[in-house]
């Protein structure tokens, strides 16, 4: 679409007519153009509206991706619903519990579970319906994002489509991307990161290409001649071993989820990959600050459509990508100082004029009086070859009162190193005080259910 500050109608009619056939989304060795997706959604929004839900109801969508989960969110864009992607791999009773907490009536499973409390949708975007059209209002809430960051229980951050429209706007100004364009969903939709690459893309009229889990990523960006790609640590770990040759026709690489593994950042380097990290948070829409990847863990500059603000190391943001607030009894909260500011939690400075993130504000605790922020000391185990994740958290201690301890998750099974391997690599990257004291293996059989590695779990696992 054009770069206007504020959308009139729905993006979705808007590419429809002005690229009827260009391809929409590939899924396996199906395609949908423009013209074909925008009359799937609309036939979706009419069964939606056939099942009874009005403007402002909420829709869970319990899925993996898939190009019906893309088309019931845009379906619940053209209807006023509200989009709420839900992760599978969470327990049965978890999803009930948040259907209930968050008063959601309807749901659609990519399974054959039956959640009680909620009515089942059955949908065929296929199916020829009318649905009466609704005012398209870019200021409502679209969607739910639920986010517990590095803690437990998640919260509901609901943003608008103008949230998403920004965003995206902002996002285009460093990374260009054209109707001719590609982008590999490799990032689930329940994550902000996934549902920013639906919406940069549709605002652009470029193809999303979703990933096939039965196929490498690098397979899929060879086959599919991918030219956009974001990716977390974890993931660009895993593609530079399949096939690094890969990234060569890549235009952009987007990194973000945290810390990079500085190995994979040198390989990039040697490969001439057009490689961006980012430093985001769903509140946010999906990016806060962009800039090109180096060693030195700095996450470039605020992009347009947002604000930051550091005061004492704390970082404080605002903006036209700010959400609407977090559902809570049905209520929108959110909290702001009195200049509209709304605090991360998130530790960091300005350094050779890019924003570099310190870490979490309440991941931080004190060792003999000494701050002592995790984030530092596992960036720097980070930096060794064989090191893939590394968790450091406290342990108490008499003299001390916490001591750093960490966990380490190594890139091959048969590797290890000796806690006076790791002292001495550690020497010249942090202080004395702040080495680990010592070092656990990784926790087995640990479950992972999305793309971040939760702190708290991996903790008490260990601890345990």
């Amino acid at each position: 679409m054009n770069n206007n500050k504020q959308l009139i109608c729905s993006p979705l009619t808007y590419i429809a007519q002005q690229q009827p056939q260009q391809i929409a989304i590939i899924e396996a060795e199906r395609s949908l153009t423009y013209q074909q997706l925008q009359q799937q959604v609309s036939n979706l929004a009419g069964q939606l509206q056939n099942h009874g839900l009005q403007i402002g109801d909420k829709v869970a969508c319990v899925s993996n991706n898939s190009s019906m989960m893309i088309m019931l969110y845009l379906a619940c864009v053209e209807t006023g619903t509200i989009f709420c992607p839900i992760n599978p791999k969470f327990p049965q009773s978890q999803i009930e519990q948040l259907l209930q907490a968050f008063n959601i009536h309807y749901y659609l499973a990519n399974d054959s579970v039956n959640y009680t409390i909620a009515k089942p949708l059955h949908c065929e975007p296929q199916l020829m319906t009318t649905y009466t059209k609704v005012n398209f209002n870019a200021l409502t809430a679209c969607n739910i994002i639920l986010t517990s960051g590095s803690s437990g229980t998640p919260k509901a951050a609901v943003h608008s489509f103008n949230n998403h429209y920004q965003s995206a706007l902002g996002s285009a100004t460093l990374i260009n991307i054209e109707e001719q364009d590609n982008w590999l969903l490799s990032l689930p939709l329940f994550h902000i990161g996934g549902l920013a690459i639906v919406n940069r893309c549709l605002l652009a009229g470029a193809t999303i290409t979703i990933e096939d889990k039965q196929q490498t990523l690098a397979q899929q960006i060879t086959q599919h001649h991918i030219s956009h790609l974001s990716l977390v640590s974890t993931q660009l770990v895993r593609l530079l071993k399949q096939d690094p040759h890969c990234l060569a026709q890549i235009k952009v690489l987007l990194l973000g989820g945290g810390a990079i593994n500085a190995h994979a950042l040198q390989q990039l380097s040697q490969l001439n990959v057009n490689a961006f990290t980012s430093y985001g948070m769903t509140e946010m829409s999906s990016q806060i600050s962009t800039g090109h990847a180096n060693s030195a863990g700095l996450c470039g500059q605020v992009l347009p459509q947002r604000q930051l603000m550091i005061k004492d190391e704390l970082i404080y943001v605002r903006g036209e990508t700010l959400f609407l607030g977090y559902l809570k009894q049905d209520q929108l909260q959110l909290e702001l100082d009195q200049d509209g500011w709304f605090c991360t939690q998130d530790r960091g400075l300005w350094q050779d004029g890019q924003l570099k993130i310190l870490g979490r504000a309440d991941n931080m605790f004190i060792c003999g009086g000494e701050n002592i922020q995790p984030e530092e000391i596992e960036a720097a185990l980070k930096q060794h070859p064989l090191i893939s994740e590394a968790i450091v958290y406290p342990i108490a201690d008499e003299e001390f009162g916490l001591l750093p301890h960490a966990t380490i998750q190594y890139k091959d099974t048969d590797s290890s190193l000796t806690q006076a391997e790791l002292d001495q690599f550690l020497t010249t990257k942090i202080a004395r005080f702040k080495r680990p004291r010592q070092y656990h293996n990784w926790p087995k059989q640990l479950a992972s259910t999305g793309l971040k590695i939760q702190r708290k779990q991996v903790i008490a696992a260990v601890t345990a």
